[in-house]
């Protein structure tokens, strides 16, 4: 456990659900645990005691990603975790591989609606059936490259990816019920609020129940890592970075004692003290790179090491470049910086005039 964790409570401990089976944290609540084949190792899963329209059964929040072996968990789930109850009702909190990747399946499998906000519906379809242009082909090379990107193999590798999204998101359901800031979704017979939060994905829906003091943070409250906040190819002149911190200061707004429900992680409480800790992350990351801008312009694969300071591969540097363009773009756009692009086609960052 690191420092910064030490700050948070962890009710449970080192207690983890086993593959394939889930165990109670709230009542009704059930937590999941699911293996990734990336660095994130796992996702965390939840099962929602619930009741629609006088059946009895469970809403799910979160799937994985579309491969054999988290499609085999969820068949030992339905066989051991679901007390001979359907599943009613698919929610997925935003856009990313490993939290909608396997929503047609289920949703199909179990005749169930999707719930999602609406920008994170249609880029998930968007993205299933034109290509990837977040992580690669040549919209995304050319956007890594006018940043500095110059390996060639590298460039190649990210080219080539165009079926990266669609490999772990293979369809998403061909209807969904739309969930906007503010709603409430009501939730085996408890409120849950829902709260929007942006800069991590493009609309992401967390939700807060004020009976249970709980929220299923998604990726926007997570205890351990901070969640990667990037610039893609597809708005190159985004500011994501502002707006993910606009979001986490939401959270400030929920009682102290509220329990989070994180996407990665364990469950723990101390979500006030996780928002500064966030803030206070990306204020110091952002001072590094300012300092070494005025030294010098920088591009931002110039100025990726002053944030990632370990060996990344190719998959990792993708993300590496986004965030890294992303504190750029906060200190353009709040004047700390000015930006010229070179007649080598490259944009470098430098002490504003």
């Amino acid at each position: 456990m690191n420092l910064l964790e030490r700050e948070l409570h962890y009710p449970h401990g080192d207690l983890l659900p086993a593959p394939g089976s889930s165990f109670e944290v709230l009542p009704g609540v059930r937590w999941l645990r699911m293996a990734l084949p990336f660095a994130l190792d796992h996702i965390n899963l939840w099962l929602l005691r619930d009741e629609i329209d006088g059946v009895e059964g469970w809403s799910v929040v979160d799937c994985c990603i579309a491969h054999d072996a988290s499609r085999a968990q969820w068949e030992q789930i339905f066989e051991n975790e679901l007390q001979g109850l359907p599943i009613l009702r698919v929610i997925v909190t935003h856009m990313h591989p490993d939290h909608i990747g396997l929503a047609d399946w289920l949703c199909r499998r179990w005749n169930a609606p999707l719930w999602i906000s609406s920008t994170d519906y249609h880029v998930a379809r968007v993205l299933t059936s034109s290509g990837d242009t977040l992580a690669g082909g040549d919209a995304a090379a050319d956007f890594f490259a006018s940043h500095g990107m110059t390996d060639p193999e590298a460039l190649n590798v990210i080219r080539g990816r165009t079926g990266y999204y669609a490999n772990m998101v293979p369809s998403v359901p061909a209807a969904y019920v739309r969930m906007m800031d503010g709603d409430t979704v009501r939730i085996g017979g408890r409120d849950w609020r829902c709260i929007s939060g942006y800069g991590h994905a493009p609309e992401h829906i967390s939700l807060y129940c004020e009976a249970l003091h709980a929220l299923l943070g998604g990726d926007m409250m997570l205890p351990r890592i901070s969640s990667n906040v990037s610039v893609h190819a597809g708005e190159p002149e985004a500011d994501p970075l502002r707006l993910f911190l606009d979001s986490i200061d939401r959270f400030n707004a929920l009682p102290a004692d509220t329990l989070g429900l994180p996407s990665h992680g364990k469950p723990f409480t101390g979500i006030h003290q996780r928002v500064k800790q966030l803030r206070d992350h990306h204020r110091d990351r952002l001072a590094e790179l300012q300092e070494a801008c005025t030294t010098r312009p920088l591009s931002a694969a110039e100025a990726l090491p002053i944030l990632f300071k370990r060996a990344l591969d190719v998959h990792q540097t993708t993300f590496a470049m986004g965030e890294t363009v992303a504190h750029l773009h906060t200190l353009y756009f709040r004047g700390l910086l000015q930006r010229r692009r070179g007649e080598d086609g490259i944009w470098r960052f430098g002490a504003s005039a």
